[in-house]
């Protein structure tokens, strides 16, 4: 784990969050090893909401970067999207990656009213290119004064694209800063050819090479078989717009489930083939799993 980083998923999609769980674990990834405190968005479920959840824990870490992965940017008005993102910059002082993604439920859309014809890459560059605008310092609207506060990093968030696809990440190359990946099944093949895409998109681009990061659900045992137990639970929670028989037969070869030692070695074969950072997603709330991941890797 020298090379790689290695960044903690808020258990938001879980359905027992006491009222502390989630400023106990953004405390406690912030005083471990890790790279960043990561969260993401859904509409049509229990998870707390994203934007007033990245103003909590930017006040809960001080060290951290923060990194949704990922926010649907056509559930927003992008202006407002815009302005709601540099505050969060502003508030941790420099430490916002955003995530974008098009968002795979169709539910989410409906939920906030969302055009269904936005569900696209270019519906998604279309607001990214407004949101640029405003932390530029462009006025974009009829008012007096630009659209604040300025971010503290110079022209925005860092951004990722939330993606898995060669072609979404082919047309991304020119407006985002490097890949959000996701692994359900840990194929490590398919992600090395889809950072090869990547770093060849960005090249013909003309921009800088891309920050290439993926994520994986995961769940910890003693050898006892009860992280699989774990994660089925947890996906059949999470999953929830997709038929349980698919969801059971994905089930059983989903992310990770087994020891740290287990987990040491596969993030060390993430870290062989080029990757930046994995964010690992939790599949429950216990917080022993941050301390225990914490352990391993120090």
């Amino acid at each position: 784990m020298s090379l790689m980083q290695l960044g903690m998923t808020l258990p938001i999609m879980e359905p027992d969050l006491g009222p502390d769980t989630l400023e106990d674990w953004s405390r406690a990834i912030d005083a471990g090893p890790f790279s960043s405190l990561c969260f993401g968005e859904r509409m049509a479920f229990d998870n707390p909401e994203t934007l007033t959840l990245l103003g909590a824990v930017a006040a809960w870490t001080e060290r951290v970067r923060l990194v949704t992965t990922v926010i649907v940017p056509q559930l927003h008005e992008p202006v407002m999207l815009a302005k709601a993102l540099a505050t969060g910059d502003v508030l941790s002082k420099g430490r916002l990656t955003a995530g974008f993604g098009v968002g795979g439920r169709d539910e989410d859309y409906r939920a906030v009213g969302a055009p269904m014809s936005s569900k696209t890459m270019a519906g998604m560059a279309e607001r990214v290119a407004v949101m640029k605008r405003v932390w530029a310092g462009e006025k974009v609207t009829e008012a007096q004064r630009p659209v604040g506060p300025a971010p503290v990093q110079h022209g925005g968030p860092e951004i990722l694209v939330g993606t898995t696809g060669p072609k979404t990440i082919q047309s991304a190359s020119v407006w985002a800063d490097g890949l959000a990946g996701f692994e359900l099944d840990l194929d490590l093949a398919r992600t090395e050819t889809l950072f090869d895409v990547a770093r060849t998109a960005w090249s013909d681009a003309g921009r800088p090479a891309p920050r290439l990061t993926t994520s994986f659900w995961f769940a910890l045992d003693d050898g006892d078989g009860s992280a699989r137990v774990q994660m089925h639970r947890h996906l059949r929670h999470y999953m929830n717009w997709l038929p349980v028989d698919l969801v059971d037969a994905l089930a059983p070869a989903a992310g990770f489930a087994g020891t740290e030692a287990e987990l040491l070695d596969v993030l060390k074969r993430f870290e062989d083939i080029g990757t930046d950072e994995v964010q690992l997603v939790p599949t429950g709330s216990d917080i022993s799993a941050v301390h225990r991941i914490a352990a391993a890797i120090s």
